[in-house]
């Protein structure tokens, strides 16, 4: 297994399957890009189902034993089945996924091997919904993860970015996950740099200490150093937590970044070692077996933490660390 300067092991990958998306969030950052007519090959600047397949199979090498598949809307792949059934046995498949295309795929994608899926759901109420998503797929998406659960993609958990627009409806969430079996739920801060919308932030530390404060316990996860609460579990009828909420929180997070242990790879294959910075993106060439690991390693031994180190504080700003300006890694435009 890889670690890097910082000690950190990397243990799973994040892959980008497309840019392309039916949705658009009004806090995304691909605001629906592309050709969303329905499932489809890959496009030209799209990884193939090979070369996806191809990099998995090195990376595991290096003993990862994770992968998550996202986008854009990864279920816009009409060849999201191959690749998580060739996919190696050894490695535990996700999915992020608006969930609008899991009616009809739940079961194939379980069958091909695919563990579980995170779907997007930031309102239970269809107009807040529309108005988020700038989508009329409300009906289909809340079909989508019944779906999911009935094809034992277990534990679902629901991705509900938490900003001015819904924070109002953070309770009724959690409530819904804690009197749902199969349902979890990921309260996600939001990040007024991709939208450019600050005045739209909220405190997300008050989302910690209302959960603190009615959780029946609190635990702590190695990845990133989040926090989980769970909520009603001594009332759960199914023997099971009950509501278990994670708190998603990179924002001027040092612990976040202090262990963080994935690297990420855009749909148009280059890898990525931090989710903030587009300056440290490498490409893998022709995408050989031999090519793959030589970025691969050059990767994980420049990972480097953002906050804390790529940023540092001066004066109660963060600024970006003189050791690392100047600094030039084949950047390209690309988005993860």
């Amino acid at each position: 297994m890889l670690e890097d300067d910082f000690g950190r092991e990397v243990t799973g990958v994040r892959v980008s399957l497309t840019d392309r998306c039916n949705f658009d969030c009004v806090y995304c950052h691909n605001e629906g890009l592309g050709d969303t007519r329905g499932p489809m090959e890959p496009g030209d600047s799209e990884m193939s189902t090979d070369d996806v397949v191809r990099f998995l199979e090195v990376v595991e090498e290096y003993d990862v034993r994770k992968v998550k598949f996202t986008g854009g809307e990864p279920m816009l792949r009409q060849d999201l089945e191959e690749i998580i059934r060739r996919t190696p046995d050894s490695m535990e498949t996700s999915l992020t996924t608006n969930g609008t295309f899991l009616p009809g795929r739940a079961e194939a994608l379980k069958e091909a091997g695919l563990a579980r899926v995170n779907v997007s759901q930031d309102a239970l109420d269809p107009q807040a919904f529309a108005e988020i998503t700038k989508s009329g797929a409300y009906d289909k998406v809340m079909e989508g993860v019944r779906a999911a659960v009935d094809a034992g993609l277990t534990p679902v958990k629901l991705n509900m970015v938490v900003f001015e627009h819904t924070a109002g409806y953070v309770e009724e969430m959690v409530e819904h996950v804690a009197e749902n079996e199969g349902l979890q739920l990921q309260l996600i801060e939001y990040m007024p740099e991709l939208t450019g919308k600050p005045e739209w932030n909220i405190d997300i530390d008050r989302v910690h200490t209302w959960l603190a404060d009615i959780a029946d316990r609190v635990e702590r996860r190695e990845m990133h150093g989040r926090r989980r609460y769970f909520v009603n579990s001594d009332a759960a009828s199914d023997g099971s937590d009950g509501g278990m909420v994670e708190i998603v929180d990179p924002v001027e997070n040092e612990s976040f970044c202090a262990n963080c242990h994935r690297v990420r790879v855009t749909h148009e294959g280059y890898l990525k070692g931090c989710l903030n910075r587009n300056d440290d993106l490498r490409p893998m060439g022709e995408m050989t077996r031999a090519e793959i690991r030589e970025a691969f390693e050059a990767t994980v031994a420049n990972r480097v933490p953002y906050y804390g180190e790529y940023l540092v504080k001066d004066d109660g700003e963060w600024v970006v660390n003189d050791e690392y300006l100047g600094v030039d890694l084949d950047p390209v435009t690309a988005d993860d």
